[in-house]
């Protein structure tokens, strides 16, 4: 049994020093270091190195200087936002700009020609730009995911292969729950060997990202009965794409259907579902955290303009000038206060996810296993905390203006459209519970997929 003391292992100190000794004292075979001003990389070469357990290494981005490269993007991005969500617009040329400014390298290690980020700063990174468009935010999360899953992963020619198409700017969407409302112990999708390939049949929903892809994360179910999940190219005659997202918020992620009819796998893109990264939920639903605290930002920021551009007050109110009125300032300083609980609940998750994946670099299960209980109990924390404060904002940034602010043309309504649907996402009525259970009885609160006979994707 699992102490709750292991949540400290968050905190200590001592051992992030000793983690970060042990990784940036691991020589490496090759060594690439990106220049961010013209996109160059340098070869460096060390003899007898040993081999790395993963493609895991130490972060060495420094935050301002990824804020300053990708967030003239975000502002580019977010100049059409509202128009795009008036009109249900996808957002393709948008997700292309990222693309092409290489932001899917972002947690990438310099040595293999990335950014060198930690967690924490890419998940910074995506609220910032879920502030732009949670839209487009939500479009990278399966993809970052997969960049993460092969970056635990221990190096091989597929893996290197994979790498290759992340720096080759190869996309990655998909979905795993059924269609048919089915869960992990009745699913349909089979994933059968022939010969040298394999082929893939199944219906998918929730297959967020699917429309930007050039690759489709499938789970499905081997002859054995295993779980199984499969990378399929999109661009073959046995994938089926479909527009229809039926959800009020969200609504341009490509998160409709996807179907397989015998859509052709190969070695290397198919991998036992319970050899995928150990914080595979933990990031999952982090990512949507991050997406809604950028919403939360995004509220602030609205509801300032607008306070702004109030011309006139009612008569009860305490100035004749809206923004003067210290009743309407007091809303907008406790939406600011949720802004500042959001990004904080959000980095202390995204920190304690950074823990596991140094612990996994680094060989150490044991300690590994340790702290992805801690950081489940952190990522839940966040969850309450964000979810709690983007729908408070949402609901209350309305009370510091007028009539005014219900306009379809400035489209307020969508911060609490968005954030309500990615809230849905994963069930939070049960996270307290869970937290509760776990400080007071030691009742492990990490979910396994191995547990089949109940639930699905959530977390």
């Amino acid at each position: 049994m699992i102490h709750r003391a292991c949540i400290e292992v968050c905190i200590d100190e001592d051992l992030r020093i000793r983690d970060q000794t042990i990784l940036q004292s691991k020589p490496v075979a090759a060594m690439f270091c990106r220049d961010a001003a013209n996109m160059t990389s340098k070869r460096i070469t060390t003899v007898d190195a040993p081999i790395s357990l993963s493609y895991l290494r130490a972060p060495t981005a420094r935050e301002d200087e990824l804020v300053e490269r990708f967030q003239p993007i975000f502002d580019r991005i977010a100049q059409g936002n509202v128009e795009r969500e008036r009109n249900r617009t996808f957002p393709f040329e948008q997700v292309q700009w990222l693309k092409d400014a290489d932001f899917a390298l972002v947690r990438l290690p310099q040595e293999f020609q990335g950014w060198g980020a930690s967690l924490e700063q890419t998940f910074y990174l995506l609220a910032l730009l879920a502030e732009a468009d949670p839209n487009v935010a939500h479009v990278w999360r399966n993809h970052l995911a997969f960049i993460e899953d092969r970056l635990n992963a221990s190096p091989s020619p597929a893996n290197d292969r994979w790498l290759q198409r992340f720096r080759d700017r190869e996309f990655v969407g998909g979905g795993w729950t059924e269609a048919n409302n089915g869960t992990y112990a009745t699913i349909k999708t089979t994933v059968i060997r022939e010969d040298d390939h394999y082929k893939v049949t199944g219906a998918k929903f929730y297959a967020t990202g699917s429309l930007y892809a050039d690759w489709l994360d499938v789970i499905g179910k081997g002859e054995d009965g295993s779980l199984i999940t499969t990378l399929v190219s999109r661009h073959q005659p046995g994938v089926v794409l479909t527009d229809d997202w039926p959800g009020f918020g969200q609504s341009t992620t490509a998160s409709g259907s996807a179907t397989y009819q015998d859509a052709l796998a190969h070695e290397g893109d198919v991998f036992p579902a319970s050899e995928r990264v150990v914080y595979q939920g933990h990031f999952y639903q982090t990512a949507i955290l991050a997406v809604l605290t950028g919403i939360t930002r995004a509220i602030l920021r609205d509801g300032i303009t607008a306070l702004k551009s109030r011309g006139r007050n009612y008569p009860q109110g305490l100035n004749p000038v809206p923004a003067l009125d210290p009743q309407l300032l007091q809303v907008i300083g406790e939406i600011s206060v949720r802004v500042f609980s959001t990004e904080a609940a959000l980095r202390r998750a995204a920190n304690a996810l950074d823990l596991i994946a140094t612990a996994h670099a680094a060989g150490d299960v044991t300690l590994r296993d340790k702290r992805a209980v801690a950081g489940e109990v952190a990522v839940a924390q966040a969850q309450l905390t964000i979810i709690d404060g983007v729908l408070h904002a949402a609901t209350h940034v309305f009370d510091a203006l007028g009539a005014s602010a219900t306009s379809q043309q400035i489209a307020l309504d969508r911060h609490w459209r968005n954030a309500r649907t990615l809230a849905s996402h994963n069930p939070v009525a049960y996270k307290a519970r869970i937290l509760g259970d776990y400080l007071v009885n030691d009742t492990p609160p990490v979910s396994n997929i191995a547990r089949l006979g109940r639930g699905g994707q959530g977390n």
